[in-house]
């Protein structure tokens, strides 16, 4: 195992243990060795809580235990987040970001945001337990290109649905690609409520963006020419 690979390894271990000091020593040193501060984010601390998610699916951690991890965890992000590297891709694209009605979970909204913020988009952050119509008056105002909804609770997953059946009433849901993220999702969900994509963790997240932002410009290059 690589130097590099084994401090993200620590990280995650770190944010688990809800050892916050552990995990500031950690941040800092991936500072001070100029270790790709992206990387260390998705693959340590956001890694880290995934896991850490997965001990309180399987009932070996609680809500206290899983709050702990996140403030070690934040605790690391607000180290390592004004290093991350800025793109410049000329005009910004705008996302409008939130957790959908019902839901109060927000760490991996909020670390998907960060990830998108320091690729080089416009996030327009509506909280978390927003109602559906909330995302579609966002977007429409703001003139996103991208709605991004989450959950961590299947009690609320049809409220995504309710967001594309608004965007099509409102006879506008061709202007925006929505995509839909959270840990009792699937790619499966996605298609049956007509989204535009499913994210599994922040990495995911950003890529299915860039992705789905080049499929825009592509058609509205194909458009001109036509």
């Amino acid at each position: 195992m690589s130097e590099r690979t084994q401090i993200f390894q620590d990280l995650s271990d770190a944010v688990v243990a809800m050892d916050e000091e552990r995990v500031v020593q950690l941040a800092k040193r991936v500072i001070a060795e100029q270790i790709d501060v992206y990387e260390a984010i998705e693959k340590g601390l956001s890694f880290g809580m995934e896991r850490a998610g997965r001990l309180f699916e399987e009932e070996e951690y609680f809500v206290p235990e899983l709050l702990i991890c996140a403030d070690a965890m934040y605790s690391g992000l607000n180290l390592l987040k004004p290093h991350l590297r800025k793109t410049d891709n000329g005009t910004r694209r705008k996302v409008v970001i939130g957790v959908i009605e019902g839901d109060t979970h927000d760490i991996g909204k909020n670390l998907v945001k960060i990830m998108l913020e320091t690729s080089g988009f416009e996030l327009h952050d509506l909280g978390r337990d927003v109602p559906a119509e909330e995302f579609v008056k966002k977007a429409r105002e703001k003139g996103a290109d991208i709605i991004a909804i989450s959950t961590l609770m299947t009690t609320t997953m049809e409220g995504m649905a309710e967001v594309i059946r608004l965007l099509r009433e409102g006879n506008v849901r061709e202007q925006f690609k929505v995509i839909v993220g959270g840990g009792p999702l699937s790619q499966g969900f996605a298609d049956r409520i007509g989204a535009d994509g499913y994210a599994a963790n922040a990495g995911s997240a950003v890529k299915l963006v860039r992705r789905l932002v080049n499929h825009v410009r592509s058609e509205a290059r194909e458009r001109a020419y036509a």
